[in-house]
């Protein structure tokens, strides 16, 4: 049997990683315990990092960025004052993010570090250009998403790093903040395509700002710039948006599985992007 180590500071825990090197991360576990009960993978040792307070805060501590800590909760977050008035697209994703008792435990470090395409607080994160902080027990450094996530289940972290948080830039006043996945069933389901998107328009109506950003259709979250500056100085309607949509079909690089094939795929991205000609009249 593995021992479990459960450290209450970020001392601790710095120790403990130098004295069981291969030891995994235990964040909600969500992720963690399910790959372990199906071999994937045999760590020699557990590390939870729930008792690490500091990793729990959110607030919004230096000017101009709010910061998310690594071991927040999904439900911590969807109802967090901060979160609501701050961040309405992230908080809409996390509203669709698995069932009451995963958002529970589910923590947001756990969902970046999984890294999977699929995850439903990445999206969100990318559109917000969110930087994410890692730290050693002599270092920290900052990365944005792009160069966070490298692939499925790929992170930039090194040996001896955590993610400790994520720091999201203050944003502008967008018209638009809009996150919607389409999945296999009504709840509890796992994305087939997500967009999350950000858009500002004028007092005309016409776009001055656009950010779109596709989960489950590439090995990583992607945003397609040809879209969105494709979006600019024209209104948010059927035309405006059926050029957008067809230049982010030929930009996605979907792929064939047991949920939805690579076509599929690639026609509902833009039929999400189309979806937003509602909200803009």
């Amino acid at each position: 049997m593995r021992p479990v180590h459960l450290p209450s500071s970020l001392a601790e825990l710095w120790d403990l990683m130098a004295a069981h090197p291969g030891a995994a991360l235990l964040a909600g576990g969500s992720d963690l315990l399910v790959r372990l009960r199906q071999g994937l993978g045999d760590p020699p040792a557990l590390i939870g990092l729930e008792r690490i307070v500091e990793l729990g805060r959110v607030q919004a501590q230096e000017p101009g960025w709010l910061f998310l800590g690594a071991m927040a909760t999904h439900s911590l977050l969807l109802e967090h004052p901060l979160v609501r008035e701050h961040l309405p697209i992230l908080r809409q994703a996390l509203a669709v993010l698995g069932s009451p008792l995963i958002r529970n435990q589910g923590t947001l470090g756990g969902n970046l570090c999984t890294a999977s395409p699929a995850g439903d607080t990445l999206a969100p994160l990318y559109a917000l250009e969110a930087q994410v902080e890692v730290r050693s027990a002599s270092a920290s450094r900052r990365l944005g998403m792009g160069d966070f996530i490298l692939g499925p289940g790929r992170t930039a972290l090194k040996p001896g790093e955590v993610l400790y948080g994520v720091w999201v830039p203050q944003q502008p006043a967008w018209s638009i903040a809009h996150f919607e996945k389409v999945g296999r069933r009504q709840a509890l389901a796992i994305a087939v395509v997500s967009l999350a998107a950000l858009i500002a328009r004028d007092e005309s109506g016409l776009v001055t700002r656009a950010r779109l950003a596709w989960g489950s259709v590439g090995p990583t979250v992607l945003r397609v710039p040809a879209a969105e500056e494709a979006l600019l100085g024209r209104p948010l309607d059927d035309a405006s948006l059926q050029a957008a949509a067809q230049l982010a079909r030929q930009a996605l690089s979907p792929i064939d599985d047991g949920r939805a094939s690579a076509a599929y795929r690639r026609q509902v991205a833009g039929n999400l992007l189309l979806r937003l000609a509602r909200r803009g009249s």
